[in-house]
Order: structure tokens, then C-alpha cells, then sequence
């Protein structure tokens, strides 16, 4: 329910923040106002894919996805950096050609001066709202979705520098040099968010700095003589995790649950959500390869 509330926020503020920089963009004719509409529109079609993401993932698992339905958030979060990217390169050919070709603005840039400042307060408000539940709940989907609306404050931002410069020198070349360079920016954020949804979506290894959480836990857990076979990865918010202990062979089955259950509570208790799945094997001592132990 967190989560859906946080997408719909998302949704509301977008289209608040679109109705207003189209109006603005239209009465005074700037292209880095213009792009700032194109770039929200891109991120209202991105809060649109993570409440569906998001919705979704929530589902429990079934006879068609028994793992679950968390790579949804995945495919949300590789669109949505996508459309980040193709945003970018929009605004930079718009703003090439306003270069080249020569503009004026239409009127003063006092009407976008506000937009722009009204547009850079709520997406602080909203995307570090969104990174809060993002982090706290291990959503890409709405990872991204903040890291979009954050590319949109500081978009945002650079034209009402942009515009302020002009209102005090009358240089309205500035307004397009102002939309290439945030766009690069904005083409630089896309591309992280693509890079990270592609790994989770191709099974991609965890973050070291998780796995080397787990391989503490268990160079920590004296009841097992090794492991081996430590394979990780991420799914939505849930991280699936593989482990083989090793165990001396006197032990009997009851013995190793138990130790397998204390190992699994650990793991549980340092990240959100996690599936864990744990294969017990005799441990030898012919030549028997362990991993940090």
C-alpha cells in the first residue's frame, strides 16, 4: 500500500507540473521551458509504468510465475530509463536547432521563472519521498521513477538559472545552451538506470557490498566447517540467494536445519526481502575446496 501510494503521488504531481510548464513553454515560447514539459511528460508516462510495476510485483506468486512476479519492476525500470534517454536526446536535437536556426522569446521570462521554481520544490518534495520508500522497500521501479523526478529538479533548475540570466542581460541564446547541458545530464542518468535494471533483469550478481554482508555472516557462523557456491542475484525487490554449507558428516539432519535456520534469520534481518535456498553437504577433508573459512 506504501508503494502504490508513493506512484500515485508521483502521477498527481506530474501532471501538475506538465499542465503548468506547457503553459508556460507556449506563452513565452522558450525551448528549455518547452523540453522541461516534454522531459515531465516522459516522467508522468514513467509513474504510470511503475504503479503498474508496482501493483503487479505486489502479486503473490502462481502456477504461471512460482518465483514471483518481481521482475516486473525490473522491465519497468529498464523502460522508464529508456524514456529518460530518449528525453535527453530530444531536448539536445530541439536545442541544436534553436542554436542554429535563431529564436526569440515571445514574452518575458517572469511566467516561466515561477514555473520553474514551483516545478523544482514539489519534485524535491515528491522524489525524496520516492527515495525514502524506494530504499526502504527495495523497489527499482520506483528507484528509478525518483531518480527521474531528480533529474527533472535539476533540469528544472538549470532553466530557471537560464532564464533569470536572460531576464538580466536580454541573451536568449542562453535558453537552448542551458537545455543541451541538462540534457546531457539527463542522458547520463538514463543510461545508470539502464545499466542497473539490465543486470537484475539478466540475473546480474548483487552489489558487492551485499554480498560481502552475507560471506560475514557466515565466516561468523562457527556450526558450519565452509561453504561454497555462494550465487546471488536480484528479482523486483527480492533478492534470491543460493548458499552450500559444508557440515562434519556426524551431524544429523535436524542439527543442520537448525544451523541453516539461524543462518537464514541473519541473512533476513540485514535486507528487506529475501528467498534463500540452502544446500547442506558432508564436509571432507581430501582436498575439500572452502571458501573463507
Amino acid at each position: 500500500m506504501e508503494m502504490k501510494f508513493a506512484a500515485l503521488l508521483s502521477i498527481v504531481s506530474n501532471s501538475i507540473i506538465i499542465s503548468l510548464k506547457i503553459i508556460a513553454g507556449v506563452i513565452s515560447g522558450s525551448i528549455g521551458i518547452i523540453s522541461e514539459a516534454i522531459h515531465s511528460g516522459a516522467d508522468l508516462f514513467g509513474s504510470l509504468l511503475t504503479f503498474f510495476a508496482v501493483s503487479k510485483a505486489s502479486e503473490p506468486a502462481d502456477k504461471e510465475h512460482p518465483f514471483g512476479h518481481g521482475k516486473y519492476e525490473d522491465m519497468s525500470g529498464f523502460i522508464e530509463g529508456g524514456l529518460i534517454v530518449v528525453a535527453g536526446l530530444y531536448i539536445i536535437s530541439e536545442s541544436i536547432k534553436k542554436l542554429f536556426l535563431g529564436f526569440d522569446l515571445k514574452s518575458e521570462p517572469i511566467l516561466g521563472i515561477y514555473v520553474m521554481s514551483c516545478s523544482v520544490i514539489l519534485n524535491i518534495i515528491v522524489s525524496s519521498y520516492l527515495f525514502y520508500i524506494a530504499k526502504k522497500r527495495d523497489s527499482i521501479s520506483l528507484y528509478a521513477d525518483a531518480q527521474h523526478l531528480r533529474t527533472d529538479v535539476i533540469s528544472s533548475f538549470g532553466v530557471l538559472c537560464g532564464l533569470l540570466i536572460i531576464k538580466l542581460t536580454g541573451f536568449a541564446i542562453i535558453d537552448p545552451v542551458i537545455g543541451i547541458l541538462i540534457a546531457c545530464v539527463i542522458v547520463k542518468t538514463g543510461i545508470k538506470i539502464n545499466k542497473n535494471a539490465m543486470n537484475d533483469l539478466l540475473d546480474g550478481s548483487l552489489p558487492q557490498e551485499d554480498i560481502n554482508t552475507i560471506e560475514k555472516i557466515l565466516n561468523e557462523t562457527h556450526d558450519i566447517e565452509g561453504y561454497k557456491n555462494l550465487n546471488c542475484r536480484q528479482i523486483g525487490r527480492c533478492k534470491n540467494i543460493e548458499i552450500t554449507l559444508l557440515f562434519y558428516p556426524d551431524l544429523n539432519i535436524s542439527e543442520c536445519h537448525k544451523v541453516c535456520d539461524k543462518i537464514e534469520n541473519k541473512i533476513n534481518n540485514k535486507f528487506n526481502q529475501t528467498r534463500i535456498m540452502i544446500h547442506c553437504e558432508p564436509y571432507r577433508q581430501n582436498g575439500q575446496e572452502l571458501l573463507k573459512k
